[in-house]
Order: C-alpha cells, then sequence, then structure tokens
C-alpha cells in the first residue's frame, strides 16, 4: 500500500457504509462508535482530497486561459497557489495519522531525572514549552497533577492537551529530553547537563476495552497543593490512584471536586494501561524478530544545547534547528513532522 491510497479509502468509506445498514453494527455500541470516528477520519481525508484535486484543476484551467500581460489574473492564480500549497502541507499531515488513537487527545506526563533542582527546573521548561505549544495551536489545556519542586521547577506534572489529533502530534515527543548549559542554580557559572522525561499517552475513553477491577485499586485523597489556585487546597479533594497487579500510580488534584479529580485520574490510569499492554506487544514482536531496543532512562530523543553553541537535535531523525529560544516557545512543529514523516517511511 503506498502512503495514501484513494481507491483504498473509498472502499474502507463503502464498506463501513455498508455495515451501518445492518441492525447488529448498532448493537454494540462501542465498536460502532469506533468506526464512526473511523469514518469521520476517512472522509475528511477524502473530501481534502478531492479538493486539492478540484483547486489544482481550476488553476490550471486558468493558467491556460491567461497571458503574461494579465496581471491581476496572474496575482489571483498566485493567491490560489498558496492556499493549495497550505492544504498539501495539511494533508500530507493528515495521512501520516495511521495510529488508532491518533485523533485523540493527549495526557502529557513529565519527571525530572536526577540532579535535584537543575533537572526540576528544566522538567518546567520543558512543560511550558508543550503548554505554549498547544496555545499556539488553539488547543484546551488542562493541568491534571502539579507538584511544585521545593527550590525550584517540578517534581511532575500532567496535562490534558485536547484538540484535533493531538495525539498523533504529540506521541513523537515521548521520550527523555536532554539540556546542557551554564546552570543558574551554580555560584560558578559552571556547564551542566540534565535529563527530564515526557510521557505522551493518548487519553483513552470508556469505549475503549480496558479491564480494571475495584479490587485492584487503592484510592487516597489528600488535600491538593500547586497550580490549582488558592481554592483548591481547602479540602481533601486530590486523588490518588495505585493499580496494585501493575504498581501504576496516577493522581490528580487540580479540580476542587473529589469526584472530578478521581475520573480524570481513572481516564489517566486507562491510558496507562493502554500503553503498558502496547509495550508488552512490542516485547512480544521484538523476541520474534530478535531485536533489543533500549527504552531505559537515558536513551535521550533529543538535545537541547544552550551552550557553548545553541542547537537543538532531535537524535532519532537527525533534524536541527539552531534557534533554541523559538523552540523553548514552542515552535516544535518541524521536529514533529520530520518524525512523521520517518515513521511513515520506515512503515511504508
Amino acid at each position: 500500500m503506498t502512503l495514501f491510497d484513494i481507491d483504498k479509502i473509498k472502499l474502507e468509506i463503502k464498506d463501513i457504509e455498508n455495515k451501518m445498514g445492518s441492525d447488529d453494527f448498532w448493537l454494540n455500541q462501542k465498536m460502532s462508535k469506533l468506526s464512526m470516528e473511523k469514518l469521520s477520519s476517512l472522509k475528511e481525508k477524502y473530501n481534502l482530497y478531492e479538493e486539492i484535486s478540484l483547486d489544482i484543476k481550476n488553476i490550471s484551467e486558468l493558467l491556460e486561459m491567461t497571458s503574461e500581460t494579465e496581471q491581476e489574473l496572474l496575482e489571483e492564480i498566485d493567491k490560489e497557489l498558496s492556499n493549495v500549497e497550505k492544504k498539501l502541507h495539511d494533508f500530507n499531515i493528515m495521512v501520516l495519522f495511521s495510529g488508532e488513537f491518533d485523533h485523540n487527545n493527549a495526557i502529557l506526563e513529565f519527571h525530572p531525572g536526577a540532579g535535584g533542582t537543575e533537572s526540576q527546573d528544566w522538567a518546567e521548561m520543558l512543560y511550558r514549552m508543550y503548554v505554549r505549544w498547544a496555545e499556539d495551536k488553539n488547543f484546551k489545556m488542562q493541568v491534571l497533577d502539579y507538584q511544585v519542586g521545593e527550590e525550584a521547577g517540578i517534581k511532575s506534572a500532567s496535562i490534558l492537551i485536547k484538540g484535533k489529533n493531538a495525539y498523533g502530534l504529540l506521541k513523537s515527543e515521548s521520550g527523555v529530553h536532554r539540556l546542557v548549559r551554564i546552570s543558574p542554580f551554580d555560584a560558578s557559572g559552571r556547564r551542566h547537563t540534565s535529563f527530564a522525561s515526557v510521557d505522551v499517552m493518548p487519553e483513552i475513553n470508556e469505549s475503549i476495552d480496558i479491564d480494571i477491577q475495584d479490587k485492584d485499586l487503592k484510592i487516597d485523597t489528600y488535600r491538593s497543593q500547586g497550580a490549582g489556585g488558592q481554592n483548591v487546597n481547602k479540602t481533601e479533594s486530590a486523588v490518588r490512584i495505585t493499580h496494585l497487579p501493575t504498581g501504576i500510580v496516577v493522581s490528580c488534584q487540580i479540580d476542587r471536586s473529589q469526584l472530578q479529580n478521581k475520573e480524570l485520574a481513572m481516564s489517566m490510569l486507562r491510558a496507562k494501561l493502554y500503553q503498558l499492554k502496547l509495550k508488552e506487544k512490542q516485547k512480544e514482536l521484538d523476541k520474534l524478530r530478535g531485536e533489543q531496543k533500549n527504552i531505559e532512562w537515558g536513551s535521550q530523543i533529543r538535545s537541547y544545547v544552550f551552550c557553548p553553541y545553541t542547537m537543538v537535535k532531535d537524535l532519532r531523525t537527525n533534524y536541527q534547528e539552531g534557534d533554541v529560544d523559538k523552540v523553548m516557545n514552542g515552535q516544535i512543529d518541524n521536529f514533529i513532522e520530520a518524525y512523521l514523516e520517518m515513521e511513515a517511511k520506515n512503515h511504508a
């Protein structure tokens, strides 16, 4: 199959629409919901493809009828070409989303590595970078958990980014990020290397079968602290859930409602359990292929160098940029697109 096969898309649309005509299709609400979401995504790709094809045809016809002296028409054609270029860029990104949950919202978790204040400050810098990226995209952002560092930065934080293809875009950001800079916390002005991890998960709704038994959960409540505002910590509204079989711990403290915090924490737990399931499947595939993949702490995906020179380099795609301030202000789309294109080529 090519990266985008329009005939295959048309067949998939027709297949889902045919199934919708069956009474059995609507009996399974979870499966029908997933199918409808897939249908919507397929139609979006198909409609944009048709729109671009029509635009290109119209521009070609205009060019055939236009002479070099008709400046006004040439300017209009130039505008149309710019619009088509933008649509082609959007289309190129759209067809790179092939994962089951690429269209979902994304949950991001931030954890500093060893190094105390320095790495905690770096984790907060990454937190701000993704918040600014989300704001630039007009995505909604909700803080789920925020643990303030002892001197600076954060001990940990979790956010939910809501927007079209949020997970598909941000999944490339999961991993260890490395910082090299002159530390503002070092009186001697020495250069430090710090690490922080970003964990990216799709928000998993209840339509996905993730078996969570009440007996497997340990639920604790406590007073909130951090980024929730002055009123959030007056009662024990914060919730910490431990999944006993796996040892996974999630917490949410941002809402004044204990019930709301519990619902958000359960959403995070579903995402983590699904991610664990995927990792287990990948390990089995790696065994069959005879591959050994290092996924341990320290396997950084990207380096951010502030000194002695400025550079941000992705170690998977080799894409790099020299303007580190721009990147830290959330301009990371080029890194994301380079990763998506690499993945598409690897799975072509």
